[in-house]
Parts: C-alpha cells; structure tokens; sequence
C-alpha cells in the first residue's frame, strides 16, 4: 500500500558524473576531512569526534579535528535512506526516499525585504517592504494556496515590535501553522526556544507520539561556515535538535572564488566534505536520526562578491551535488528557482528556468527557493511565487517519466486505428479523458492585456480573499497555554485571518 504523501514528480535522474568520478570525489574529501580537518569552534562537538576516535589538535579558541574514513562510514551507515516529513495534513505529508528521484519543491529564504507590487494603469510600480508577522502570515496562506508549492520554509524575517531573539521562533512557527498545512522548516534563531518549538510541533501532530510518526516540522542548521569550519552556536543547536532526533538538515553554501573554489571538482569535494561532518555529528549523537544532505553551493561574482545564482557553475555544482547524496543513500535538499534580478519580468524568468529545468531533473528530492526570491534570495515576492508556481507546473511535465510502458500498448494501437477509421482523421476529438493524465492547453496566466505579472497580480489579491486553513481554535489555545513568548501580535494576527 502506497504511503500518504504529497505526489511531487518521479524523474529519470540526470547525471552529470561518472560512477568514477563520484567515487574521486569522495576520495577527495576524506582525504580533506583528514588533512587539513576541520577547524571546530564548538567543544561539545570536538569532544563527540574524539569519542568517535578523531585526532583532535587544540588551539587557542579552536580545535582541528581530523576525522577519518571509518568515522564517516559509520555514520553513513546509521544514517536512514527515507525521511518523512509530516505536515498538519497529513496528505501534504512528504517521504524523501534517497533511492527514488521523486521531487519536491518548496519555499525558503529568511528574506528581510518584500516586494509589494501595485499597478498605475498597466505600469507596475514595485516598493520593498521590511517582512513582519503579517507579511509572513500572508506568505503562508499563499503558499498553502500554490498548487505546485509542496512545503513550506518561513521566507519572511519577521522584524516586528517586541521580537526579540528569544522569541521569534515561537512566533514565526505559530504564525506558519496557523496558515499553512504543508510541512514546515526553518532555521532556529535561539537554543532556549528549541523545547517550546517542538512542544507546538508535538501539539499541532496530536501528541508525542503523533509528532514522531507525523513530524509536522524541521529545522535547517548550517554547521559549517565554509571553508571547513564548525560554527560553535550552531553545532550546538545541531546537538541538541539530534538528541531530540527531529529531521535536520546539515546545510553548507559555500561561494565559488570566495568561500569555496571556482573550480568544479574543488568545490564539490570541499561542500562534500562539509556535509559529510554534519551528518557525522548528528549520527554520533543520535544514530540513526532523521538528517538530511543540505548542498547550497553558489558562484561568486567577481564585480561585487554577492552569491551568483544564474551561473552555468551554479547548475553543475548542484547537479553533482545530487550524485552525492545519492552515492551515500542519504535524501538530498537542494537548491533551484533564485532569480538575481531585483523586479520580476524576463530576466527572472529566464535565471530561474535555467535552474528549474536542471537541477530537479537530478531526482534532488527536496528543492528549496523555488519560489518567490528575487535579488538572489534578498527579496520575497508574491506575485513571483504565483508566476513561479505556474512555470514550476511547466517544469514538473517536463520532467515527468514517459508513460511508455507494455500494459498501454493495446490503448495507442486502438487510439491510432479509431482516428484513421473516422471521417475527420482528427486527435482533437480524442483527447484523454478527465481521469486519465492531463493535457496541458496554455500557459496559466497568459494574460493579453497587461501581461502574466498582473495577472498574477490579481490571482494575489484573489487567494488573499480566500478562507484561511487555520489551526483548530483547541489546538490553537493549546500551543498558547503551553508554549510561552508568542506575541498579541501574532494572536492578533491570527484572530483578523479568521475573519
């Protein structure tokens, strides 16, 4: 019986690498883990590897850990295959199997800007917002409402009025939940508040046990800071997330010519490398524990050192990336849909459909900022993510597996000899029925008038008019009751989305 989860798309991966090549990456990088090591910020993880037998070096704030094969092989060896990621329907739920190149895409970014997009006439006039908890909130029910759109990572920094540290988690997570029934992910802003987000996931779930059936959430922890350095809060935010074994994924972003080399070969094995110590620690701390491959690697430009996602560089490094993970049998999150430009319009479209028709045709299970991001990922905008969501439908029936199989022979022979035997000798009246695959007709939001961004535009204001997919009101005052810090104005919030 086939499990409950969002459809996404089955490809037949592409491959950049040869099996030898995969396999000299991988030499490569453990020769680096072993030489020159990692330099490790943080004592708690320096003393896991040394229990695990590395040779540790110390220095005056750092230790150089020096991690050998048997060490990464033991954790590959604990590391699962499959990972579930659950969701508040349970329908929206995803399973990242490493050996099926079945693709999800989703949202990402912690954006501190909007782009808020008006119209005079047919002229768009665009203005950049500072993100809140409202323009979250919104960003989360236009994402529950994007049919392409298979989870949800928080890509709004919420800047608001009493957000502090200690409490923007709680709040941007309840503020998610409470519009959205897709998976959500983000990065967690502050250790204390680790116990309180999971608390609302085990809540949200239907209790302890539902929630690790059913992980309603996940986090995202760039341990590295590249090149092949162990940050120290946020290894320990990675221990501590381990012990409580919900899914994590190791993410490092390394910059071509900047924090990582230019080179192909060098970047891969390096990022690898980086990668291959995160999932280390979350194995050696919790064996077997939902982890996931997290490849972010960008190219630098040479004119002002900012990340480079429309870059040829940028679709091989990802695409070998996805080998990797794969080689290892561990699900890969990574990365395609980032536009470097600043306003939607055909220099967007034509940098994110470079990414978007490469990079998933890997089988990459999990791409993120594949929706939305403008200005690399500086800039959310809803109306982009609309645009987006229908070029992502595009995508998605390109990438598809041809249904090419033995048990269809019978239908294109009966289809093709009932065409000849009509008068009309037309397919047009035989198109598939509505049970059987779709035929796609037109672009979504063609629109002849003032063109596919107002459209979107319109579509915007449409879903903004829609009911809210709300938390139940006993669930809800449950996580209130139960998990502290979350603000009137995320209540606030809430309470006007309902009516």
């Amino acid at each position: 019986m086939a499990e409950l989860q969002r459809e996404g798309v089955l490809v037949r991966p592409l491959r950049r690498l040869s099996q030898k090549q995969v396999k000299l990456i991988d030499g490569v990088s453990r020769d680096l883990l072993e030489d020159p090591g990692l330099l490790c910020y943080n004592a708690a993880a320096a003393d896991i590897y040394r229990s695990a037998g590395a040779k540790i070096e110390s220095g005056e704030s750092w230790v150089r850990v020096r991690l050998s094969s048997s060490i990464i092989d033991k954790a590959l060896d604990s590391a699962p295959s499959k990972v579930v990621l659950g969701a508040r329907d349970p329908s929206n739920r995803l399973v990242l199997d490493a050996h099926e190149p079945r693709v999800r895409f989703g949202s990402g970014a912690e954006t501190n800007f909007w782009l808020d997009v008006k119209f005079e006439s047919t002229t768009p006039k665009f203005s950049r917002l500072h993100g809140s908890i409202g323009r979250l909130r919104n960003s989360a029910h236009l994402c529950e409402n994007l049919e392409n759109l298979d989870f949800f990572i928080r890509n709004v920094n919420i800047q608001d009025k009493g957000i502090t540290e200690t409490n923007k988690d709680v709040n941007q997570f309840f503020t998610s939940f409470s519009n959205i029934s897709k998976h959500v992910q983000a990065g967690l802003t502050s250790l204390e508040a680790l116990d309180d987000v999971v608390r609302m996931g085990q809540i949200v779930a239907g209790g302890k046990n539902a929630f690790e059936e059913n992980p309603v959430l996940s986090f995202i922890t760039c341990v590295i800071k590249s090149p092949l350095q162990m940050v120290d809060d946020t290894a320990a935010k990675l221990i501590e997330i381990s012990k409580r074994r919900v899914p994590v994924v190791i993410s490092s972003c390394p910059m071509g010519g900047a924090t990582g080399p230019f080179d192909e070969f060098g970047m891969v094995a390096q990022i690898n490398a980086e990668l291959l110590a995160g999932v280390a620690l979350n194995q050696l701390v919790a064996p077997g524990a939902p982890v996931l491959y997290g490849a972010v690697p960008v190219r630098t430009r040479l004119d002002n050192l900012n990340d480079m996602y429309a870059a040829p560089e940028f679709v091989h490094y990802n695409l070998d990336c996805v080998q990797m993970a794969r080689f290892y049998g561990l699900p890969c999150y990574s990365t395609a849909g980032v536009g470097d430009a600043s306003v939607p319009g055909i220099q967007a479209t034509a940098e994110k459909m470079l990414t978007l028709l490469s990079v998933p045709a890997s089988g990459a299970q999990y791409v993120h900022y594949a929706f939305g991001l403008l200005e690399r990922t500086n800039v959310f905008c809803p109306e982009q993510a609309i645009l987006d969501d229908a070029q992502i439908d595009l995508v998605k029936r390109t990438l598809q597996d041809p249904p090419v199989i033995e048990q269809r022979r019978e239908e294109v022979v009966s289809l093709v000899r009932e065409v000849m035997e009509s008068t009309h000798k037309t397919y047009m009246y035989h198109l598939p029925l509505p049970t059987r695959d779709p035929v796609y007709s037109r672009y979504p939001l063609e629109d002849d008038e003032a063109g596919a961004l107002a459209a979107a535009h319109r579509r915007y204001r449409e879903i903004l008019g829609q009911p809210r997919n709300q938390i139940p009101a006993e669930l809800r005052n449950e996580i209130i009751m139960n998990v502290p810090g979350i603000l009137p104005t995320t209540l606030a919030e809430s309470k006007e989305a309902v009516t």
